[in-house]
């Protein structure tokens, strides 16, 4: 897979008029664990980061665990979403909790270890994906 040819383009059934307007033909390693993970967590407006910001704003302190992040990038692998898939596996876990602990004012804090996600992502209509 490394020597990407522009037949082989053709022959999986792109058209020769769009093969001809791409200048370069090269092809992208999958992402690994620690990549998803240093997506997840690392950038100025990573996921992890974005979360605990909107949770933040209703006056909640919120908390990742490893056990949880390491959850979601293993899912995101199993289903083979790449790094665009963190947001709706991160969706999953954490959309009750956006919406039911605002109202609640009896916590100001929300935890989500391995447990919690594991719990929360079956729940959701992601677990019945079929693992790629």
């Amino acid at each position: 897979m490394q020597f990407v040819s522009s037949q082989d383009l053709k022959s999986f059934g792109l058209i020769p008029e769009l093969i001809g307007r791409l200048p370069v033909v090269s092809f992208l390693n999958p992402l690994d664990h620690s990549a998803l993970r240093k997506i997840l967590t690392e950038p100025k407006n990573a996921l992890v980061k974005q979360y605990k910001k909107l949770f933040e704003m209703e006056n909640i302190e919120l908390e990742f665990k490893d056990g949880a992040l390491d959850f979601i990038v293993e899912k995101a692998m199993d289903f083979k979403l790449g790094a665009r898939g963190l947001r709706s596996i991160c969706e999953a876990i954490v959309n009750d909790a956006m919406f039911e602990m605002p109202s609640d004012k009896t916590t100001d804090r929300l935890v989500i270890n391995r447990a919690y996600a594991e719990e929360k992502f079956n729940k959701s209509h992601y677990s019945k994906l079929k693992v790629a």
